[in-house]
C-alpha cells in the first residue's frame, strides 16, 4: 500500500493539472494524489477524471461547487487522508512552482529521521525564488521575517506551502479549529505544530513562479496573513496565561 498522499488544490489549472499529475506519478517513489477542485469552469476536473482511467486507485478527485479557499481545501484533504491511514501527507501547488522531484526529499526527511513536519523552504539558505519581481520577493521575505518575530517560530519560510506532514501532526492538531483560509492558513498550521512540540525541519528548495495560468494572490490574502498572525499570537498568549 502507498503510504504517501499529495494533496493538490485546483482552480482553473487546465494548463497544468495533467502535467503535474504525470510528473508526480513518474517519480521513483510511489505517491497517491488527491485533486481538490473548487468548481473550475475551465474543465480542470474533466481532465482529472480522464486521467483516473489511466491511474486507477492512485488518482482521486474531490469536487467542490465553488471557491472556498485554500485552507478549507487542505483541511478537507487532511481529513480525507487520515480516514485512509496515509502516514505522510503533502501540500503542493498545481502550477510547478514546487518541483515534484522535491517530494522525495521531503518524504525522506520525515520517513528516515525524527522530523514530523518538513517544509520546502525558499529562504532557509538565502532567497531561492525564480521569476518573481523583486517587489514580490521582498514582500514574501519580509512577511516571513515578520511572522518569525511575532510568533517566535524558528522557521525562515513561514508562509511556505510545500510541506510534508506526518499523520501524527495532523492527528495532534484540531483541524476544525483552524480559522484562516489564505496564506495565513499556512502560518497557522505551522504555529499549531510548533506549539504542540512537533519537530519541524526546513529543506531548501527552489521556488519557480508559474509560467501557465493565473496567480491566485490577492490583497485580502495578504492582509489576512499580516493581521491574522497578531490575532493568533495574542490568543496563544492569553491561553497560556489562563
Amino acid at each position: 500500500m502507498v503510504d504517501a498522499l499529495v494533496i493538490i488544490p485546483t482552480y482553473n489549472e487546465v494548463e497544468n493539472v495533467e502535467r503535474i499529475i504525470k510528473n508526480v506519478f513518474a517519480l521513483q517513489r510511489n505517491f497517491d494524489i488527491v485533486i481538490i477542485d473548487d468548481g473550475s469552469p475551465d474543465g480542470t476536473a474533466a481532465i482529472v477524471k480522464k486521467l483516473q482511467t489511466e491511474f486507477p486507485e492512485r488518482l482521486f478527485l474531490i469536487e467542490r461547487n465553488q471557491k472556498l479557499g485554500l485552507g478549507t481545501a487542505y483541511i478537507h484533504g487532511f481529513k480525507w487522508a487520515l480516514e485512509r491511514s496515509y502516514a505522510y501527507i503533502f501540500e503542493m501547488d498545481a502550477d510547478f512552482s514546487h518541483n515534484p522531484n522535491d517530494l522525495i526529499r521531503l518524504y525522506n526527511t520525515c520517513a528516515k529521521g525524527t522530523t514530523q513536519l518538513a517544509i520546502g523552504s525558499r529562504y532557509v539558505t538565502g532567497v531561492n525564488v525564480v521569476n518573481w519581481p523583486m517587489s514580490r520577493v521582498l514582500l514574501s521575505w519580509l512577511a516571513s521575517k515578520y511572522v518569525r518575530f511575532i510568533t517566535g517560530m524558528d522557521i525562515h519560510d513561514t508562509t511556505a506551502g510545500f510541506i510534508c506532514y506526518t499523520k501524527e501532526v495532523l492527528e495532534g492538531i484540531n483541524l476544525d479549529k483552524i480559522k484562516f483560509v489564505g496564506y495565513a492558513f499556512q502560518i497557522e498550521m505551522k504555529f499549531k505544530a510548533h506549539l504542540s512540540g512537533f519537530k519541524i525541519k526546513e529543506i531548501p528548495v527552489i521556488f519557480t513562479d508559474r509560467t501557465r495560468g493565473a496567480s491566485k494572490m490577492s490583497k485580502g490574502i495578504i492582509s489576512e496573513a499580516i493581521f491574522g498572525v497578531l490575532t493568533m499570537k495574542c490568543k496563544s498568549v492569553f491561553k497560556q496565561l489562563n
